[in-house]
């Protein structure tokens, strides 16, 4: 069954793999030009991103292996979660289970998509204060070391690309943005 998809027309999908965290279509299409091609999309599922902000203004990122990339990342607390979970339990549970942290108050900052032309791979982003430090409960596939720096250095690792992760330079922005909103405030 044709369906649209803004000026494409979709004429029939085909699922070409799936597995726990993301699935590939492919879709017969008519383009805006009237061109019949395919088009491929991945759908991941979605993901959660935090930045744990202490008292001293000391934030909390995680070093850790990812295979994809063949070397160490420096990124904020991220995972995926369920469709039945709330997006606040998972960030909670992603920032408990990586680095052993609870936080008491909550700051949403909104949501970002990952490679818009061919991905569906949307992170809902926060930032976390008032933490208690406990025990991480990783999975089995997670080594990370914890790095605690100021905002103002991992700002400084953004702008020079030292930092690649997207999520973390979106967070560590924002959260900067958001001290310098402060600060100007007087708070």
């Amino acid at each position: 069954m044709e369906r649209k998809n803004g000026d494409w027309t979709i004429t029939a999908t085909k699922k070409i793999f799936s597995n726990d965290f993301f699935t590939v279509f492919e879709d017969d299409v008519v383009q805006p030009d009237d061109e019949r091609s395919k088009y491929a999309t991945i759908s991941f599922k979605p993901g959660v991103a935090v930045l744990p902000v202490d008292d001293e203004g000391f934030i909390y990122l995680t070093r850790q292996f990812r295979y994809a990339l063949h070397r160490d990342n420096i990124e904020v607390v991220s995972g995926g979660y369920e469709t039945h979970e709330e997006i606040l339990d998972a960030a909670k549970r992603e920032l408990h289970e990586e680095m052993g942290i609870d936080a008491a108050e909550w700051l949403p900052l909104g949501r970002i998509d990952a490679i818009t032309s061919i991905t569906d791979s949307h992170t809902d982003m926060f930032i976390a204060r008032g933490l208690s430090f406990t025990k991480p409960e990783r999975e089995g596939t997670e080594t990370i070391e914890p790095v605690k720096m100021p905002l103002r250095v991992a700002l400084g690792m953004v702008l020079a690309g030292a930092i690649t992760h997207g999520e973390t330079c979106v967070l560590v922005m924002r959260a900067w943005f958001e001290e310098q909103k402060k600060t100007a405030a007087g708070t």
